[in-house]
C-alpha cells in the first residue's frame, strides 16, 4: 500500500497507526488475493577471509563432506549449495580490503577518492548499486512482491564508522547503505519505540484492543497469521528487555587505531538481531535482507571464544603458525554456527503464506571480502548458499573455473524473478551471463 491508502485502510478500521506493522499484510484486511509464492533473500558477511584447507570440500557433486568450518550446517546438507571457483575480478583504486568489501555485492569498481588504504591507490565509495538492492527495487516496482521496508540491513559489532571497509550495501553509485547495529534502534523501525524498557511497558499494550476489534473482521487463516505475529513480537520484546550490558551498540572505544575491542555481549547480539530478521521475514515486513558481521579488516577480540587477539591480525599470520590457525578455526566455526542458527530459526518458522518452511522459500548467502586472510586474495571468495528460496540444485558443492562474481548475483537475481537482469556491476565481465545453478 502507499502512504495514503494506508491511512485510508486505518481510518476505514477506527484502528491507529501502530497497528500497522501487525495488520498491513493480513489479506483479509488489504483485499488481497491469494498471493504467489514469497521468494527471499538474505546474505550474511564474514570479515577476513577464511582457512581455505577448512572450508572447502574435497569432493565435488553430491557426495562431499563439510569440513570443520562447515561442520554446523550438517543438518541442512541438502540444502546446501557451496560454489568454489567464485573470483572477485574488479580491479582499480583501492587496497585488496577496500575492494574485497565495497565491490563485494556492487561487482563494480571503486570511484576516485582521498581515503587512503594499505597498499593500492586511495579510493572512494563503490560505483554501483549492490545486488541486495537490485533486488529490492525489483520487488518493490511490482504491488505483488511490495512489502514495508524493501529491505532491511542489519549489523553486528559494526564499528561506528564510514568508508569502504565498513559498507558492502549501495542504493547506487556513491550511496552505501549503514547497517543498524543495535538490536533496540531496529526493533523500534519495525514496530516504534518501547516506552519504557526499566518498567517492561510494551507496545503491545498499545495496540491490544485495536487488534481485538479488528480481530472480528478476520478470516481464520488471518486471525492465526495475527496470533503468531503478536506472541514473536512479545518473545522478542522479552528478549530485548532482558538485562544486557549497556553498551551494546558499538565496540568499546579503541585504545589504539588499530584494535577494536568487541563487546562481550556480542554472541547475545548476533541472536537478537537474527531473531529480530526472521520475524521481519515471516510477517513480510521485507523479502531483502542483509547480516553483516563486523567490517573488512576489523580486529576485533572474540573473547567469548578465548581469543584476545584481534581477528585482522590473526589473519595475517602464516599458516604454520598452528596458535593463529586454530583461533582462526574456532573464529570461522563461530560465523559458521550463526549461519546455522539463522537456517534452523527459518527451517522451524512454517511458511506463513503457503507450504512447508521459510527456509523452503529463503536463499541464505554466506560470503566474505577475501578468499584468504594472508595472501589478501579476491580469489575463491567463499560462497555458502543455504534454502530454496531460488530453486537453485541444492545438496551439492561445485568447483568453478575463476568465475566473476558478477555472474553469480545475476543468477540469484535471475532465481528470484528478476529475469530482465543481464547484466550486474562491470559489464565486460559479464559476457558469458549468469551461471547455471538449477
Amino acid at each position: 500500500m502507499n502512504p495514503l491508502n494506508r491511512r485510508q485502510f486505518l481510518r476505514n478500521l477506527g484502528v491507529s497507526a501502530a497497528t500497522l506493522p501487525f495488520l498491513s499484510t493480513l489479506p483479509s484486511l488489504t483485499g488481497a488475493s491469494v498471493a504467489p509464492r514469497r521468494q527471499r533473500l538474505v546474505i550474511m558477511f564474514s570479515p577476513n577471509g577464511t582457512l581455505p584447507t577448512e572450508f572447502w570440500p574435497d569432493a565435488e557433486g553430491e557426495d562431499f563432506q563439510f569440513k570443520s568450518i562447515l561442520q554446523p550446517l550438517e543438518p541442512f546438507k541438502k540444502q546446501t549449495l557451496i560454489l568454489k571457483g567464485v573470483f572477485n575480478k574488479i580491479k582499480g583504486d583501492g587496497d585488496q580490503h577496500m575492494r574485497g568489501m565495497s565491490c563485494l555485492l556492487t561487482a563494480s569498481h571503486l570511484l576516485p577518492g582521498n581515503i587512503m588504504g594499505g597498499g593500492g591507490a586511495p579510493a572512494g565509495w563503490a560505483s554501483g548499486i549492490s545486488i541486495d538492492q537490485e533486488i529490492k527495487n525489483h520487488f518493490q516496482s511490482r504491488p505483488e512482491t511490495r512489502t514495508r521496508f524493501g529491505s532491511l540491513e542489519f549489523g553486528v559489532a559494526v564499528p561506528n564508522r564510514a568508508d569502504p571497509w565498513t559498507r558492502m550495501c549501495y542504493l547506487g553509485p556513491n550511496q552505501p547503505v549503514a547497517p543498524i547495529d543495535d538490536p533496540y534502534r531496529m526493533f523500534g523501525k519495525l514496530y516504534g519505540e518501547m516506552k519504557d524498557k526499566d518498567s517492561l511497558v510494551s507496545i503491545l499494550e498499545d495496540v491490544k484492543e485495536d487488534l481485538r476489534r479488528v480481530s472480528t473482521k478476520l478470516s481464520t487463516q488471518d486471525k492465526q497469521m495475527l496470533e503468531q505475529h503478536v506472541a514473536l513480537v512479545r518473545n522478542l520484546e522479552l528478549e530485548l528487555k532482558a538485562p544486557v550490558d549497556k553498551s551494546i551498540a558499538h565496540p568499546m572505544p579503541a585504545l589504539d587505531p588499530g584494535i577494536e575491542l568487541v563487546n562481550d555481549n556480542t554472541p547475545k547480539v548476533s541472536r537478537m538481531q537474527i531473531n529480530l530478521l526472521v520475524n521481519a521475514l515471516a510477517n513480510d515486513m521485507t523479502r531483502v535482507a542483509t547480516l553483516q558481521y563486523m567490517r573488512s579488516v576489523g580486529s576485533a577480540q572474540m573473547r567469548w571464544l578465548g581469543v584476545e587477539e584481534g581477528h585482522h591480525g590473526l589473519s595475517h599470520d602464516p599458516d604454520g603458525n598452528k596458535d593463529s590457525f586454530a583461533k582462526l578455526l574456532k573464529i570461522n566455526q563461530w560465523f559458521a554456527g550463526e549461519f546455522a542458527y539463522l537456517a534452523k530459526r527459518l527451517s522451524e518458522t512454517p511458511e506463513p503464506f503457503g507450504e512447508g518452511s521459510m527456509l523452503d522459500n529463503t536463499l541464505l548467502v554466506w560470503t566474505n571480502e577475501l578468499g584468504k586472510g594472508n595472501s589478501h586474495t579476491l580469489d575463491n571468495i567463499p560462497i555458502v548458499m543455504v534454502g530454496g528460496g531460488a530453486d537453485f540444485k541444492m545438496g551439492r558443492s561445485l568447483s568453478l573455473d575463476k568465475v566473476a562474481h558478477n555472474r553469480l548475483w545475476m543468477a540469484i537475481a535471475q532465481g528470484l524473478g528478476h529475469h530482465e537482469l543481464s547484466v550486474f556491476g562491470q559489464a565486460d565481465l559479464c559476457a558469458e551471463g549468469a551461471l547455471a545453478l538449477k
